[in-house]
């Protein structure tokens, strides 16, 4: 019988709870994400928006059906949810992207409905299906296509519930990126050159960087297509 709880203190670091709280946490159940990158529902309910104090309470929340996750209604508390998914309360019109902020922890940032209806997904790998090309992307989906143009550790922009494509951002020369590891994860860039399996990149304080390509996750061409980081929407107010 697979475990349901996890304890506290074996928690991987990008999780931002306490540690000698309580003895046990929400174990999520194996998913599209990694437990480095994502947490369950529950321990979201909990521990991130403190919509609920215990486990009793958190289910009392799912099983209403007032909670979606990348715009379908969840009601699994074991769920795993991780980076760049979109956790939505429609009866208090709010609605969270999840991140890793530059401190390394598994974090939040309030979205618009606009931005709510996007998600980044970056291709992990490509394989030929009844003559169609079939897209392998981050968070387990999986997407077929006519023709082909696109390269692993590309991302795409995909529709929210419809997972349509709606833009190709490639891994390219001044793509902004997003970095998932390294001692800048958490971190926001634009990339200046690629050797190998090597990039360079240039941080929001114009200092030049290097990193390992796989660590790259393109959020946009120059700039964010998204809002991924708080810090970006206290840049927003401050020019406007």
């Amino acid at each position: 019988m697979a475990k349901r709880h996890l304890k506290r203190m074996a928690v991987p670091r990008t999780w931002p709870v306490e540690r000698k709280s309580s003895t046990f946490i929400y174990r999520p159940s194996p998913g599209a994400h990694s437990f480095d990158e994502g947490m369950s529902l529950g321990t979201f309910l909990k521990e991130v928006f403190r919509y609920a104090r215990t486990n009793r309470e958190a289910r009392r929340i799912l099983h209403q059906k007032t909670v979606l996750v990348d715009g379908k209604r969840r009601k699994d508390e074991h769920l795993i949810v991780g980076l760049f998914d979109i956790i939505e309360f429609p009866e208090a019109d709010t609605r969270f992207r999840i991140t890793i902020n530059t401190n390394g922890k598994i974090d939040v940032v309030a979205v618009d409905k606009k931005e709510a209806a996007l998600k980044p997904c970056r291709i992990t790998g490509k394989s030929m299906v009844k003559g169609k090309v079939q897209l392998n992307l981050s968070d387990g989906r999986n997407i077929l296509v006519d023709k082909d143009g696109y390269r692993t550790g590309d991302t795409l922009l995909i529709g929210l519930p419809s997972q349509d494509i709606r833009k190709h951002l490639r891994l390219d020369k001044k793509a902004a990126i997003f970095l998932t590891g390294g001692k800048h994860l958490g971190h926001i860039g634009t990339v200046e050159g690629i050797s190998g399996d090597r990039l360079m990149y240039r941080t929001e304080d114009g200092a030049i960087q290097e990193t390992k390509k796989e660590y790259a996750f393109v959020i946009g061409e120059g700039k964010p297509a998204l809002t991924i980081s708080a810090s970006q929407d206290r840049k927003s107010q401050d020019n406007s």
